[in-house]
């Protein structure tokens, strides 16, 4: 057995991926929305997850990329691209998740996902992408800005 770390592969998923791809989802829920939005439910990804990252492996309107480090999911990318409406009419590719382990931050992981998913939503189209953070995760905000996004509107929220 080797001692070399494992290359961590950026690639399309595949439905063997499923599990990983559910893994890391509950990560992002539990780590994210977890901490940030007590309206969110962290059990999603469990739930429905697997249902929901199964039928998205063929879908041409949308886009799961996992990061393989020796067969196992060490983050993941989701994203999909819709049609412009009469309001607003130009195709819009959105990264709907996007999770890496802690272990593999830092090393530019993140912007391999981020490069792929641009270079997916340019070849679909699209004329545009968009991210949402949560704007107490300055981690987040200050990731997506370093891979070229600019903050265009603040959703505002009061409990009722």
């Amino acid at each position: 057995m080797s001692d070399q770390p494992h290359e961590v592969i950026v690639r399309r998923a595949q439905s063997a991926d499923v599990d990983g791809l559910v893994a890391c989802s509950s990560a992002l829920f539990t780590e994210d929305a977890g901490t940030r939005d007590p309206s969110v439910d962290v059990g999603w990804p469990r739930a429905f997850g697997p249902e929901r990252f199964a039928a998205g492996v063929d879908d041409p309107t949308r886009l799961l990329l996992v990061a393989d480090c020796g067969g196992q999911v060490v983050g993941h990318l989701t994203g999909a691209v819709a049609e412009g409406s009469a309001m607003r009419p130009v195709k819009i590719a959105t990264l709907v998740s996007m999770y890496v382990q802690p272990a593999h931050r830092r090393g530019g992981l993140g912007a391999r996902l981020i490069a792929q998913f641009s270079a997916w939503a340019k070849e679909a189209g699209a004329e545009l992408v968009e991210v949402t953070a949560y704007s107490s995760n300055s981690d987040a905000i200050r990731f997506y800005e370093r891979n070229g996004f600019a903050s265009q509107s603040v959703t505002l929220q009061a409990a009722l």
